[in-house]
This record gives C-alpha cells, structure tokens and sequence, in this order.
C-alpha cells in the first residue's frame, strides 16, 4: 500500500522563494542579493518543414532551429554597492570582452541554505536602471539589472 500518491512515491514540495544572489566572477566584491528575478531559460527556433515524401503533400513537420538564452532580470531594493553600476559601465563605455564574466544565481530557502543554482557562462550586463523616485512615495527604491550570456545550466 503506497502513500498519498500511486507506487508508494514520495511527494516533494515545490521550493519555496526566499532570496536570490548573484556572483560574478571577478566583479563584485560581495554577491549581488535581489528580490524579483526573471528570464532563466532557454527558447529554440521553431522552424516549419514540408515533408516530400511520395503521396504526402501536405505534411508539415516543426523542428528545433536555433537556440535562444533568454535574458536574466534581477530586481532589488537600492543599496549603496556600486558593483552593478561599475559591471555595466564597462559595457557603456565600449569594453563588452573585459565585461564578459561567468556568474551564478544562487537560491536559498528561509534559513539561508542554497537550494537551487544556475551558472552562466560569458555574461554580460544588457541594461541597468535606478529607481523611480518620488518624494509622495513611501516606497523602497528599486533597481534593476538585466544580462544575457551564452549558456545556462541548473546545476541544483
């Protein structure tokens, strides 16, 4: 007789968010710790192929083209670190080669143990933003950064 699911099979709980940190490889002197992150993946081209095969006129077979890394935006209240703004920087002014960096996402539950993690390799930062401010607001200051990179991979 199984538990509560078919075979005897233990349920695993889906992870619950806490927080999320970036390292950088060579930029950052501390890891990055971000609220809201978004865009970890991968897209593939979906390209259409007729098939010409006797008598079949009119099948058309989707297949994989090219593979996409989506761009990685991480979000966080406004700190006094500089990293961020200096890893962007040198993008801003022309030196993408020397921005170039591997990175890891780090998730970790509510005690502070990691739970998941996602390297990428050959980043570099697309956009940054500050906060949109206002003195009527009440509001932490959020900033966001957005990089993209050459490969993905969830290694926990």
């Amino acid at each position: 007789m199984g538990g509560p699911m078919q075979g005897g099979a233990v349920r695993e709980d889906p992870l619950v968010q806490s927080l999320f940190y970036l390292e950088v490889t060579g930029k950052f002197d501390n890891a990055l710790v971000f609220r809201d992150v978004t865009g970890i993946g991968s897209t593939s081209e979906v390209v259409p192929y007729k098939a010409g095969r006797k008598d079949d006129y009119h099948t058309i077979q989707m297949v994989p083209g090219r593979l996409q890394w989506t761009e990685v935006v991480c979000k966080r209240g406004i700190t006094s670190s500089m990293d961020a703004w200096k890893w962007r920087q040198e993008v801003e002014e022309g030196k993408v080669e020397s921005a170039r960096a591997n990175a890891s996402l780090v998730m970790v539950d509510q005690t502070g143990k990691e739970v998941a993690r996602w390297n990428f390799l050959r980043c570099w930062p697309t956009a940054i933003t500050g906060p949109g401010l206002s003195s009527a607001a009440n509001d932490v200051g959020v900033e966001e950064l957005k990089f993209t990179h050459e490969q993905c991979t969830r290694v926990k």
